[in-house]
């Protein structure tokens, strides 16, 4: 194999492309902030039967992938970030050319907001790959600036990626939603209705976010307190209370009349997030009506993040 800065000249690109899409057909690309779970997303693919590797140069992608390509054919799922920094304005050519040759690449960059990953450095006690001998001695602003630094580094990779937000995620939660994500094989748009809590903030996945605080609350009705929009009780007084069922018309009306263009726009997945005051009742159930009156139509995904976080 060849070094240097010619390996992935146009040409040269556009070749081993075509070599590879004759025989690998699917690759996952996990990249992301670091400290937002590239590791406990490679495993969840690992054990969904993908072929993993970590922190792959990417200049070193194309020959991996005609090694690959020579055994028994299986999914591929690689993951890039930061720690290989000086190849990474290489990476999106790269892809763009697989993709041109037929390839499905699914990109998926994980990202999580910067207290967080602060929070979890500091558990973790591990530095940052950009920290080191940086931004003197202030070790909590060298931190920050690292992060900062990084979002800047990955922001190109970060626009053409389905992009998943794991501020809020338990690792149990993020396996799952990896496996969700990867599992949904349409080469067509799909959609992924999200419920959030406001007072939890707004998932930075978020494509749209649609408010639903101004809807009745079951919160109030002891009865239903203790259930979620999941269930029957609440599900049919939420259906009984006449605004709830004219904005979930509206939602799905604006929906079904940008869907097609956002489809014509190369996307493969928009997610629609919900939020309420506690991500438990009218979030929940609109998610879930939403996701109904859609799937026999589109592809879709369902998440309740504060749901999934104590179930």
């Amino acid at each position: 194999m060849s070094s240097g800065s010619d390996d992935l000249t146009p040409g040269t690109i556009a070749e081993q492309a075509h070599d590879i899409a004759e025989a690998t057909r699917e690759i996952v690309l996990v990249t992301g902030i670091s400290g937002s779970g590239k590791s406990v997303a490679l495993h969840a693919l690992e054990d969904a039967g993908f072929f993993c590797v970590d922190n792959l140069p990417p200049e070193l992608l194309p020959e991996f992938l005609r090694l690959e390509s020579e055994r028994v054919v299986r999914r591929v799922a690689v993951a890039v970030d930061v720690r290989t920094a000086g190849s990474l304005p290489r990476l999106v050519p790269l892809l763009e050319k697989l993709m041109n040759e037929g390839v499905k690449v699914q990109s998926v960059f994980l990202d999580s907001n910067t207290d967080t990953l602060v929070r979890r450095f500091s558990e973790t006690r591990r530095p940052h790959p950009l920290s080191k001998g940086q931004f003197g001695t202030d070790t909590h602003r060298a931190l920050i600036d690292a992060i900062e630094l990084e979002r800047e580094l990955l922001a190109t990779i970060r626009v053409r990626s389905t992009i998943l937000d794991t501020s809020q995620l338990r690792p149990i939660q993020l396996r799952q939603w990896i496996r969700d994500l990867v599992g949904a094989r349409s080469h067509n748009l799909s959609l992924v209705f999200e419920s959030f809590a406001f007072k939890r903030g707004v998932p930075l996945d978020a494509d749209m976010v649609y408010d639903v605080r101004v809807l009745p609350n079951p919160y109030y009705l002891r009865e239903l307190r203790p259930l979620n929009g999941r269930d029957a009780p609440v599900a049919t007084y939420l259906r009984e209370q006449p605004e709830v069922m004219e904005m979930l018309s509206q939602i799905e009306t604006f929906l079904r009349r940008w869907l097609p263009n956002f489809a014509d726009d190369q996307r493969s997945y928009l997610t629609v997030a919900i939020g309420c005051t506690g991500g438990q009742h009218r979030s929940v159930f609109m998610a879930e009506t939403l996701a109904q009156r859609f799937s026999p139509d589109v592809s879709t995904l369902i998440r309740h993040r504060e749901l999934d976080a104590v179930e």
